[in-house]
């Protein structure tokens, strides 16, 4: 406990000032976004929707503030209210999400959303937050803070960036990490602390950016070790990434009258729950046979896609013979249907067009 204080005390000694300067910048530069109030708005008693701040922040994990926008208003314009997701069907919220990847997170959506619904209202706190289903630190940190005044620290990967450099971090990356969640908490305002996260991340997002800082016009420069070393671009210092392994497969386009062969996908896995086109399984280092099914079809290319964890490379092909398709797939209509599919699918329809 008195390492951690003394922690905060070294922090809030730092960074003495940081906190105004960065939310006097936020309130003459703050991007507008749909889900967000706007700055100022608190103070006059706007208060934000915990639904909305949750699922902008789902949404924006891997994904950036242009895709996840389009998705955003779709989702909002069908299910205003997280009472109203927590009643969708399965089916109709995985075609909605498809294109955003990451399909858990959709999955994890509909659960959150049945368990906040069950208990009749939100946890309004971070830790409270943490037992929701598909919530990990960085979004129990950010609702907290956002929808609920809670100072929270919310770290994702711009904030590890803005306080890499104005920390100039040197050590192992996964000790640093801690380390600015540490600085980050100590130094939130806890007047502000959802504008204070909103702040940090516009900041990353248009200032302090991953190559070519434009440090002249940071609010923050007179802080910042690392501009002070002349050497920004240079830091967060992290490992070298590992190249992703490959694996192999073949997808197949089968057309028949009344559209395209998919089949909905087992509920858990990669992919779980979306659409799917017709598919061998995906090897490593190894192109697996053709299916017995599959006769007379043609080769048409290969499409890449790159997962998480690995890279994968499907060879399409295409066929209208459909007598001998497996069990579990239908037809559906290929303009719509294509909409639902997810990028790796969606990318072999399109080649196969």
């Amino acid at each position: 406990m008195a390492k951690r204080e003394k922690a905060d005390s070294a922090a809030e000694a730092r960074f003495e000032g940081l906190p105004a300067a960065l939310l006097d910048w936020y309130g003459r530069h703050a991007r507008s976004l749909p889900w967000r109030i706007g700055p100022g708005k608190r103070a006059e008693g706007v208060v934000p929707d915990p639904y909305r701040v949750w699922l902008a922040e789902i949404m924006l994990q891997q994904t950036t503030v242009p895709h996840a926008a389009g998705y955003f208003e779709t989702f909002t314009r069908t299910w205003p209210t997280v009472e109203a997701l927590a009643g969708a069907e399965d089916s109709d919220v995985m075609a909605a999400w498809a294109g955003l990847g990451y399909y858990a997170r959709a999955r994890n959506l509909l659960k959150c959303a049945r368990e906040v619904t069950a208990r009749g209202s939100w946890p309004r706190t971070e830790a409270g937050l943490r037992d929701l289903p598909g919530i990990g630190p960085y979004t129990a940190g950010a609702v907290a803070a956002l929808a609920f005044g809670e100072p929270a620290a919310a770290v994702d990967g711009n904030v590890d960036r803005v306080f890499s450099r104005l920390m100039a971090t040197k050590g192992d990356w996964k000790e640093e990490k801690r380390r600015i969640a540490e600085t980050v908490k100590a130094t939130v305002p806890g007047d502000r602390p959802g504008e204070f996260a909103e702040a940090l991340m516009d900041l990353g997002a248009t200032v302090c950016t991953p190559k070519r800082p434009n440090c002249l016009i940071c609010p923050l420069r007179d802080w910042c070790a690392a501009y002070a070393e002349g050497t920004p671009d240079q830091y967060p210092i992290k490992p070298a990434k590992k190249t992703k392994p490959v694996r192999y497969g073949e997808v197949y386009v089968v057309r028949g009258p009344s559209g395209v062969a998919v089949e909905t996908r087992p509920p858990h896995g990669l992919l779980g729950g979306m659409l799917g086109l017709p598919t061998t399984a995906w090897l490593q280092d190894d192109r697996p046979e053709r299916a017995a099914w599959m006769t007379g079809g043609s080769e048409i290319g290969e499409v890449k896609h790159v997962f998480t964890h690995f890279e994968l490379r499907l060879l399409v092909v295409t066929a209208g013979d459909t007598a001998a398709l497996p069990q579990g797939y239908g037809f559906k209509d290929e303009e719509t249907v294509g909409a639902a599919l997810p990028s790796a699918f969606r990318k072999a329809l399109k080649l196969a067009s």
